[in-house]
């Protein structure tokens, strides 16, 4: 069962190091050939590129343990990213934060409550500048899918 005291949880800020070869590395990986992401001597990201967070993120900096989705109800439902100008590049060091937003409820067209867990990660530049945004829901069913008619 979701834990709704854990809205407003934030972890540790970490960093992470943008790299030319991370990102040709992602983008090959995701089957891209744009020369903006596999030539360029400071490619900039994908825009899913911000997904990598999770391998930078230590046990302190991810609050998305507090949630306590149940992992046999539990389903990534979406992400999404924001970028408040052009997306970072190769050779920037980002200062990374996640946090709990909400916890919401709502029925189920096939019965049983649904609940909705968002974390937000914030990125931003050495100058502080907020860069991008990542928004992470997960759901957790009523029942374990194998029940779920």
């Amino acid at each position: 069962m979701a834990n709704p005291d854990a809205v407003g949880t934030e972890g540790a800020p970490f960093r992470m190091d943008v790299e030319r070869g991370k990102i040709r590395e992602f983008a090959r990986a995701t089957g891209s050939t744009d020369p903006a992401y596999l030539e360029a001597e400071q490619p900039v990201i994908p825009p899913t590129f911000l997904t990598t967070t999770f391998f930078w993120q230590s046990a302190e900096s991810d609050p998305w343990p507090a949630v306590a989705l149940d992992q046999q109800r539990g389903l990534h439902a979406e992400q999404e990213y924001t970028f408040f100008g052009e997306p970072p590049r190769a050779g920037t060091r980002l200062t990374c934060r996640s946090r709990i937003g909400e916890i919401s409820t709502k029925q189920g067209r096939r019965g049983g409550e649904m609940t909705f867990a968002v974390m937000y990660t914030d990125f931003h530049d050495d100058t502080g500048r907020l860069v991008a945004r990542a928004k992470l829901t997960g759901v957790e069913t009523a029942r374990p899918p194998a029940e779920a008619s």
